[in-house]
């Protein structure tokens, strides 16, 4: 209780002065700056907060926020009976910060004044959410593998107190083998109202909402698929229409053939880019602030990379691993991945 009531006070005590407008620049360096190593932690999920402290919630149970100021860390445990919690979806609101578990029983975890408390629970033999977002403080969604027809697309209202299960009846129906990976957190995109999520296995597709997750539809898309481990790992949008999705095989991460694509009408078509050109699978993928949809940066356990021209030609900027990856603005980002969280700073 002790770190929850600070948690929640660093949330909402940092502040930060109004930013100038920023505009991007062509990269070609990154220096890579550790801000926590930690051998026994494997974090796929991170979140940088409105005040700009950076959190995360991670495997063993763990869970953290990084002073934007100092960079001093505040971590902790969340203790729930003798279970072994995983983390892999985390969001936020200007108010709280919310973690879900992966596996059943799934947990959604919601910091609060009063402490963190348990806001939808999940028992089901193939539970298993992936990733989660929210449209504004009120209203979020979370996405999980298919415990029946369907993905498993779970929906808050209220600022996260309650979350609804959406009924297949309202969902596309999924394929055998299809499912939605938990590598980084970046499987949702959402711009406005438009909601885009991907999947992958035996079919990767987008699937898509423009109305806050009211009403959806799937398309098909030509990235990788037909095994457990291929489709698409991570989907970004820039505006409501031009969108960039990157995956692979992580059992091949050097295959190149069909690991990349993009949109340019709101996801209902999509389009190979970069085939048989570095790199080959990477985990979450990210447009670039202010770089006019045209800059992205994609990281996975194989290093970082980076692309001035929609995804056609990439550097490969760094060797280091990582997961997961979010900008804090136009040229600086935090990445984390297995025992570490760094700072990286494009130049």
């Amino acid at each position: 209780m002790k770190y929850v009531t600070l948690f929640v006070f660093c949330y909402l005590f940092f502040s930060c002065k109004a930013e100038k407008k920023q505009t991007s620049s062509i990269f070609t360096s990154v220096v890579i700056e550790p801000v926590l190593q930690d051998s026994l932690l494997s974090i796929r999920a991170i979140d940088i907060l409105d005040d700009k402290s950076l959190a995360f919630a991670a495997n063993n149970n763990s869970y953290g926020l990084m002073n934007p100021i100092t960079k001093e860390w505040k971590i902790s445990k969340k203790k729930l009976d003798s279970l072994e919690l995983n983390f892999r979806a985390v969001a936020h609101t200007k108010k709280d910060f919310l973690m879900l578990s992966v596996g059943t029983p799934a947990f959604m975890f919601k910091t609060t004044n009063n402490g963190m408390k348990v806001c939808y629970k999940e028992i089901h033999p193939k539970v298993f959410y992936d990733s989660m977002l929210f449209w504004n403080d009120l209203e979020g969604i979370a996405v999980g593998d298919p415990t029946g027809d369907c993905m498993s697309i779970i929906i808050t209202r209220d600022g996260g107190d309650s979350w609804n299960k959406l009924s297949c009846d309202v969902l596309p129906e999924t394929a055998n083998g299809e499912a939605a990976f938990a590598a980084s957190n970046s499987n949702i995109s959402i711009v406005g109202n438009d909601t885009w999520i991907a999947t992958g296995g035996q079919q990767s597709r987008i699937f898509h909402s423009p109305d806050k997750g009211i009403s959806w539809n799937a398309y098909e898309t030509p990235i990788l698929k037909g095994a457990e481990t291929t489709g698409i790992y991570s989907i970004d949008f820039y505006n409501d229409s031009l969108g960039f999705a990157i995956g692979g095989d992580y059992t091949k991460p050097d295959d190149m053939s069909a690991n990349k694509m993009y949109t340019s009408d709101g996801g209902k078509t999509w389009k190979l880019i970069g085939v048989n050109k570095e790199p080959g699978y990477r985990s979450c993928v990210q447009y670039v602030p202010y770089g006019e949809g045209q800059e992205l940066v994609a990281v996975g356990f194989k290093g970082v990379d980076y692309s001035k021209d929609g995804g056609r030609n990439w550097t490969h900027l760094s060797d280091q691993s990582f997961y997961t990856l979010r900008f804090l603005n136009n040229n600086v980002a935090y990445a984390a991945g297995r025992g570490i969280v760094a700072m990286l700073t494009f130049e």
